[in-house]
């Protein structure tokens, strides 16, 4: 029996431990999406008070461009952004959950 309880705490901590890094990995992604998503809500502000005239940058090449166009274009990224960020938090709760009721488990494994 304490073989089997043994390996049990090894296999949560385990699990905790890779759940941990995941957490971490989704930490970063989302820090690179928050941070891309307030370029996007900034070009958004310059580009409202902007003129008609309009350029943007492909490759290394700044091209004229039609600002409504653009709008829609950074407005339709500035979505799927946030969904990315809604997606990514809710994926950041539930391995949090998982972890609290991992380390749950080994301190009532303790007593």
């Amino acid at each position: 029996m304490d073989k089997e309880i043994m390996e049990t705490k090894s296999k949560n901590i385990q699990e905790i431990q890779l759940l941990e890094q995941t957490l971490h990995n989704i930490s970063f992604q989302k820090q690179a999406f928050q941070l891309e998503l307030s370029e996007v809500t900034e070009s958004l502000i310059n580009l409202e008070s902007s003129g008609d005239e309009v350029f943007k940058i492909v490759g290394q090449l700044m091209i004229k461009t039609d600002k409504k166009k653009s709008q829609e274009e950074i407005n339709d990224k500035k979505k799927m952004l946030e969904l990315r960020l809604k997606s990514i938090e809710k994926e950041e709760n539930i391995i949090a959950k998982k972890i609290d009721s991992l380390r749950e488990d080994l301190l009532e494994q303790k007593k």
